[in-house]
C-alpha cells in the first residue's frame, strides 16, 4: 500500500539558499522543454482542409520526446547554462540527477494531455509557461534518500538527502512501523518549506474488489439507531455507543467562549479609556499673549464711557 504523509521542514539558511536554487533551475528546465516541444509543434504541422501554396519546409527533425530531453542533461551538466534575459548562471551538477529527470517526465506528461484525448475524448488546455509563483515543488528519489534518525523528544525527523545533508522535519505524526521511503517531494508555501514523504508499506496488502463475491456470509448490515447511547447497530446484535463529543465539551467550550469575552471587552474599555485630550501648546496659547483678558470692572467702565460718549 502506498500513501503520503506532509510535514513541516525547517531547512538551515545553507539549505535553504540551496533548495531555491534547485527550484530555480527545475523551473528554467521546465520551460525550456516546453518551449521546444511548442516550437516544433509549430513548426512541423499544417492544416488539413488548406495548406498555402508557397512555403517555406524548415529543416525536418524528430519529435522532442521524454527520452530526447534527457539525453540532454549530461551536456548541460558540463557546460552550464545562462539564461539570456537575465544573464544569470545556473550550474545543473548542483541538482540531483533524478529530480532533473522528473522534470522531464513532468513535462511529457503535460504535454501528452494536450496533444491526446482521454477515453471519452476530451482533451486538457494548453500547458503554460511556469512563473517563479506557479512552480513550487520537485521530486527527490533514488539511492541516498532514508530516514535518518529522530530527536530524544520525538518532536523532529533527519532526513538524509543526497547533495543536502539532513534535513529537519518536524514530527507531529508518527509513521508506521515498516513502511518504506520512495519519494521526498518539497514544497515551497507562503508560511514555509513542507515535505511530502511518499511511504510503501508491503505489510498492507493490495485487495482488489473484483477478487470478492458478495454474499450473506462475508456480508454485514449496518443501521444509524440514534436512539439513547447507541448509534449503529449491526446486523449481528452489536450495539456501537456515541461518542457525544459537542454535548461533552459544551461546557467547556462555553467556558472559553466566556473568558474570550471578557478579554475582549476589557481590552475595547482599556482602549477607550487610553485616549487622553489634546493639550493646548505654546503656540496656540500666543493668541493670549496679543489680546490680553480685560477685568469685568474695566470692561465696564470703558462701556460705561462709550455709552455715554
Amino acid at each position: 500500500m502506498k500513501y503520503t504523509y506532509q510535514y513541516k521542514a525547517l531547512p538551515t539558511t545553507d539549505q535553504k539558499l540551496e533548495i531555491n536554487l534547485w527550484l530555480r533551475i527545475c523551473q528554467y528546465w521546465y520551460n525550456r522543454q516546453l518551449g521546444e516541444r511548442f516550437d516544433w509543434w509549430e513548426r512541423n504541422r499544417t492544416s488539413v482542409n488548406c495548406c498555402p501554396l508557397v512555403c517555406h519546409l524548415p529543416e525536418l527533425r524528430d519529435r522532442p520526446n521524454y527520452y530526447s530531453q534527457k539525453k540532454l542533461l549530461p551536456g548541460l551538466k558540463k557546460g552550464g547554462v545562462t539564461v539570456e534575459w537575465s544573464g544569470e548562471d545556473l550550474d545543473f551538477s548542483r541538482v540531483p540527477a533524478n529530480t532533473l529527470q522528473q522534470v522531464c517526465q513532468r513535462v511529457d506528461k503535460a504535454f501528452e494531455r494536450f496533444t491526446r484525448s482521454d477515453a471519452s475524448g476530451h482533451r486538457s488546455g494548453k500547458p503554460r509557461f511556469k512563473s517563479q509563483s506557479r512552480y513550487r515543488s520537485f521530486v527527490l528519489e533514488g539511492a541516498g534518500l532514508d530516514l535518518h534518525s529522530c530527536s530524544i523528544g520525538g518532536k523532529f525527523l533527519y532526513l538524509k538527502v543526497p547533495k543536502l545533508g539532513l534535513l529537519k522535519v518536524r514530527y507531529h505524526r508518527p509513521l508506521p512501523d515498516g513502511a518504506i521511503l520512495k519519494q521526498v517531494q518539497l514544497i515551497k508555501k507562503n508560511d514555509g518549506w513542507f515535505v511530502n514523504l511518499r511511504l510503501d508499506d508491503p505489510t498492507v496488502p493490495t485487495i482488489s474488489p473484483d477478487q470478492f463475491i458478495p454474499t450473506w456470509e462475508n456480508s454485514l448490515g449496518m443501521d444509524a439507531v440514534l436512539h439513547e447511547d447507541h448509534y449503529i447497530a449491526t446486523s449481528e446484535g452489536v450495539k456501537l455507543p456515541s461518542v457525544k463529543l459537542l454535548r461533552r465539551n459544551q461546557a467547556k467550550l462555553a467556558k472559553t467562549a466566556k473568558k474570550k469575552n471578557a478579554r475582549t471587552s476589557r481590552q475595547q474599555s482599556t482602549s477607550e479609556t487610553g485616549k487622553t485630550r489634546r493639550t493646548a501648546t505654546p503656540k496656540d496659547c500666543s493668541c493670549q499673549k496679543r489680546f490680553p483678558i480685560q477685568n469685568r470692572s474695566q470692561v465696564g467702565e470703558d462701556g460705561q464711557k462709550s455709552l455715554l460718549s
